[in-house]
């Protein structure tokens, strides 16, 4: 199984809708904002600077500014990353998303 991605919008929001499998990792990556995750199935380790803690489906996440995160699944996950933003282009979310330099 592989990591798998939908791209989901409405005004001024965007969605990541991520498929994790079990043992898959998200890499470390920081936002210059906060923003929300939810984990909709599954259980995870997030990790947050040095801080790790395990969540279980269903659970809502703050996600504080300029925070360095990741994600472990434990088991397959279904993870959403919501973010304030007009981009609208999935070839360029990313680098509208995640902090320079990371």
């Amino acid at each position: 199984m592989q990591i798998e991605i939908n791209h989901h919008f409405s005004d001024g929001l965007y969605a990541k809708e991520t498929f994790i499998p079990y043992d898959a990792f998200l890499m470390q990556h920081k936002h210059p904002y906060s923003h929300m995750s939810i984990l909709a199935k599954g259980r995870v380790l997030v990790k947050v600077d040095d801080e790790i803690k395990e969540y279980k489906a269903p659970a809502c996440i703050n996600i504080e500014a300029n925070k360095h995160h990741s994600v472990k699944a434990l088991e397959d996950c279904v993870w959403y990353c919501i973010h304030a933003t007009e981009e609208t282009n999935i070839d360029k979310i990313d680098d509208v998303l995640i902090a320079k330099g990371e």
